[in-house]
């Protein structure tokens, strides 16, 4: 449980100015001594801090940490990989929504999971992953709509992990600002492999 108060200090960046071998006084160090700004808070028994260049800055950031720390959610996110993710997701949301709207959300994360590897931290999953994710389901459907429908499901389980898992931070969702694609009033559906090679004895019966 993270502590009630965040502190904001400075943080000298060289040793302690001498005057005539005597240490200037407490009172001009801020003048005569570099330094940055940082705040710091405790939870869980573990101290964290962040630096600064300017007083403004830090104070600003402190603020909204203290706002999290009432809301009870400073605590920094816990880490777990996309794959242990994906085992956890499958045993929670089982019975909890319909088997199709499972079975959608495990084939999204998967792709996801294909993509960047089943060792990658969900933290570390940015914008970027999320765009080269979507980049690569393209050639491997048959309508934008399909891509449009994984662009939602995983904006809601990144969501999840954010709420009530705490696995990511607050705004910390990848798919948050990924638009979905435009689609056309009548839109092209591209024949499969499989299907091209089936024409010609579907013709035969015809």
């Amino acid at each position: 449980m993270a502590v009630e108060k965040v502190g904001v200090y400075r943080k000298w960046l060289e040793p302690l100015p001498r005057r005539n071998g005597r240490a200037i006084p407490r009172s001009q160090w801020p003048k005569r001594r570099r330094h940055r700004w940082i705040v710091r808070w405790c939870s869980t028994n573990k101290k964290y801090g962040k630096v600064f260049k300017t007083r403004k800055e830090v104070e600003k950031y402190a603020l909204e940490l203290q706002a999290q720390v009432s809301l009870g959610r400073a605590d920094k996110p816990r880490r777990v990989t996309i794959h242990e993710f994906i085992g956890e997701h499958e045993k929670v949301m089982k019975g909890q929504v319909a088997f199709t709207t499972l079975k959608d959300q495990l084939r999204g994360l998967r792709f996801i999971e294909k993509s960047i590897g089943e060792s990658f931290l969900l933290s570390k999953i940015k914008p970027r992953h999320a765009e080269a994710f979507i980049a690569q389901r393209f050639p491997t459907v048959t309508s934008v709509t399909a891509v449009n429908k994984d662009i939602r499901t995983l904006k809601r389980i990144f969501n999840i992990a954010i709420e009530p898992r705490g696995y990511l931070a607050e705004g910390q969702n990848p798919f948050v600002r990924i638009k979905e694609r435009k689609t056309t009033e009548n839109e092209i559906r591209y024949v499969k492999a499989e299907e091209y090679h089936q024409l010609p004895r579907a013709t035969e019966k015809i």
